[in-house]
């Protein structure tokens, strides 16, 4: 039998992913799903070791609890055999799992699947990508685990977990951050749009430092950058001191959008420069594709 390669496209876990929401009857049929109405005491379920979401927020999971205590669990977790006979590997619903423990119940609904090593690890990235329940610093590992191990593009990545490429490679961006920076972002300290903008400065620890301690807004920040890079302008104003804060507002907004440095130039005479700064090849083929993909939409809008 021809040995299934690990750099394939996300449908198949995709798929094995809403397997626990819709049960397949041909995969019943296939021996796919060995149990579908199985429960199985807590103490024989045990965590996937490499599960890439590392924290779980207390009020959320007693909120889960509270809610199995009256509704008890309505969508069975995705297990499969563990390596110790008797004993079971959590796919998908760790979760539900954690608040079952909490509610105090002996036992949950389970479904059994067959999966590879390499799939539960897919499963589990996509999973908690799609419910949102990742912090910014887990959701950007995430997709790097999906770029090195299983070979996804961006593209691909984009598509079928239905964000914008732009998102993903923002994402990424912040695992430049010093790992200070970083642990500032996952217990909350500083939001993503914040440390987004301190990406692209030689000393963002020390900018991170003055953004808490200041209470600073993301704008705020993304100007406290700006004169961290010219520190030379001092008070004196020029020409960006001059734009109205509807052009500082729209040059912020596409910053953002495209994990960029954008300027933009006007006259009142409606001609203008619009600059946009990108720092290597990956930023330059995600601007082209952009561009790309506008010029498209104009074409099919004016058909």
């Amino acid at each position: 039998m021809e040995k299934k390669s690990e750099r394939r496209g996300l449908g198949r876990g995709l798929s094995a992913l809403m397997a626990d929401i819709n049960l397949d009857s041909n995969a019943v049929e296939q021996g796919a799903v060995q149990r579908s109405d199985l429960l199985l005491p807590v103490t024989d379920i045990f965590p996937n070791p490499d599960q890439p979401r590392r924290t779980f927020d207390a009020i959320a999971l007693n909120d889960l609890a509270d809610s199995i205590r009256k509704k008890g669990i309505i969508q069975p977790l995705i297990v499969r055999h563990g390596k110790v006979s008797g004993k079971y590997e959590i796919v998908a619903g760790e979760r539900r799992w954690r608040a079952a423990q909490l509610a105090q119940l002996h036992e949950v609904p389970a479904i059994i699947r067959a999966f590879s090593d390499s799939e539960v690890l897919e499963i589990a990235i996509i999973e908690n990508i799609q419910r949102a329940e990742l912090n910014a610093i887990e959701e950007a590992l995430a997709y790097r685990q999906l770029m090195d191990r299983f070979g996804h593009t961006q593209e691909k990545m984009a598509e079928a977990l239905s964000r914008s490429r732009s998102h993903i490679a923002n994402m990424l961006r912040l695992l430049s951050l010093p790992d200070d920076v970083q642990s500032m972002l996952v217990d909350g300290t500083l939001s993503a749009g914040h440390a987004r903008a301190l990406i692209s400065t030689p000393n963002p620890h020390e900018l991170a430092l003055k953004v808490v301690g200041k209470g600073l807004s993301v704008r705020d920040t993304e100007e406290l950058v700006r004169k961290a890079a010219n520190p030379a302008r001092g008070s004196r104003p020029n020409q960006k001191d001059k734009k109205d804060a509807d052009t500082r507002a729209l040059e912020s907004d596409l910053s953002a959008g495209l994990g960029m440095s954008v300027r933009l130039n006007h006259s009142t005479s409606g001609a203008g420069q619009l600059i946009i700064e990108y720092k290597s090849l990956d930023d330059l083929d995600l601007l082209c594709s952009a561009l790309s993909n506008a010029s498209t939409d104009v074409g099919l809008r004016k058909k």
